[in-house]
């Protein structure tokens, strides 16, 4: 079956955060969403027809996850990253961010420290600061446009701070990085050495791009696997974020029985119908819709580039390996980080992420979202290249 990623879904009236967000957040309604980390596409036609089917069943009682449920995650983990787990590795959470904050409710207390990597999702470090953690940051290194991880700096940080965890993101977003074989050894080293557990924000896993291949962190080494808790959903991949899908994979059985014994007696492994019934959906009928979704999203990575590189040189496309989000390096027009907004927002009446929310290293950078029709993207570039060069 052929996919239509070029068709135009009017999502005026669904509620969605970026459209309904727009005046709150940016000040205007007018303008082009191209910031929250959903896709403008329809999920998959299998996805649509079993919600549909379970829907017209009419009874929505307490539900437990089938064993086709939990088969399809391990199915797909083996058959899409080369991981092999068991059953009982696995658990609902009701969302990746939340996965995270009951990880650190747990493995830390109150004023430990805890490391991330920025620019990075900015819930890492908003999340760790709330739950009065403190933020610990190792910057990641921009080298000829590419992101690597600091690990001098990151054993300097070691060597002197008692930090009790480090969050990865894997892949990376913004900077859309897919993360090595040797890269991840050598932080499952660093961390395992300093008893660190690390936990591993893997929802855009699904998303490597033509040419990569996404490594999980636990599956690296028995290190790794030692010191690890990993977070996923098909909520990114398959535009069911709406449908809270995601799970966490544990191999560790220490670290398994700790974290479920702080989300049993608060029942938050407890799935919803809809997320059970999608997610088997996602991972058992719609690898060939993923497939073609990849390819155009590249393709929309290419014509980012190739647009930016003829009309705009003075804005650069840090090209992701993984993800539907383009880190843009606006820092050769010199502008001000508000300068910056403006001229995003009231010239080119575009709705971006402000680099600076993912912390140090967000400087002159904005965040693109090219999971869209290829003409809202042709057409949002355009106004930028009338803000830029009128």
């Amino acid at each position: 079956m052929q996919y239509n990623f070029d068709e135009i879904v009017d999502r005026a009236g669904s509620n969605a955060v970026k459209l309904e967000r727009l005046k709150p957040v940016f000040g205007h309604e007018d303008l082009i969403p191209l910031w929250v980390a959903d896709m403008d596409f329809k999920s998959p036609p299998a996805i649509i027809e079993a919600l549909k089917q379970r829907v017209e069943h009419g009874v929505f009682g307490y539900t437990l996850p089938s064993e086709e449920y939990t088969s399809s995650i391990v199915n797909w983990l083996e058959r899409r990253h080369h991981w092999q787990v068991k059953r009982e590795h696995i658990n609902f959470v009701p969302g990746v961010v939340k996965g995270f904050a009951f990880a650190i409710d747990e493995f830390t207390g109150k004023g430990d420290k805890i490391i991330i990597q920025p620019p990075v999702y900015h819930p890492f470090r908003i999340v760790t600061s709330s739950l009065e953690r403190e933020v610990v940051n190792n910057p990641l290194i921009l080298d000829n446009g590419q992101y690597r991880m600091d690990f001098e700096g990151l054993r300097n940080i070691v060597s002197v701070n008692d930090c009790k965890m480090l969050i990865l993101c894997n892949p990376h977003n913004p900077g859309g990085r897919v993360w090595s074989l040797s890269e991840l050894n050598e932080l499952a080293d660093i961390c395992y050495e300093n008893d660190i557990l690390v936990v591993s924000d893997e929802i855009h896993a699904d998303l490597a791009l033509p040419g990569y291949q996404h490594i999980p962190f636990a599956s690296v080494s028995e290190k790794a696997e030692d010191i690890s808790l990993t977070l996923m959903a098909p909520s990114k991949t398959f535009n069911i974020a709406g449908i809270v899908s995601s799970f966490a994979v544990i191999t560790n059985k220490t670290i398994r029985e700790r974290y479920l014994a702080y989300l049993e007696p608060r029942e938050l492994q407890q799935g919803t119908i809809f997320a059970f019934t999608a997610t088997r959906a996602a991972y058992d009928e719609c690898e060939e819709w993923l497939d073609q979704m990849l390819a155009y999203v590249q393709g929309n990575v290419d014509f980012v580039d190739n647009y930016l590189k003829e009309n705009i040189p003075e804005i650069k496309a840090i090209l992701p390996e993984a993800s539907f989000l383009v880190w843009l390096d606006c820092r050769s027009l010199n502008l001000s980080q508000r300068e910056l907004v403006k001229l995003f927002i009231e010239k080119a009446h575009l709705a971006l992420n402000d680099g600076t929310m993912f912390g140090p290293g967000g400087e002159g950078f904005m965040r693109l979202n090219v999971g869209c029709p290829r003409s809202l993207l042709e057409k949002g570039l355009n106004n930028l290249k009338k803000a830029v060069c009128p």
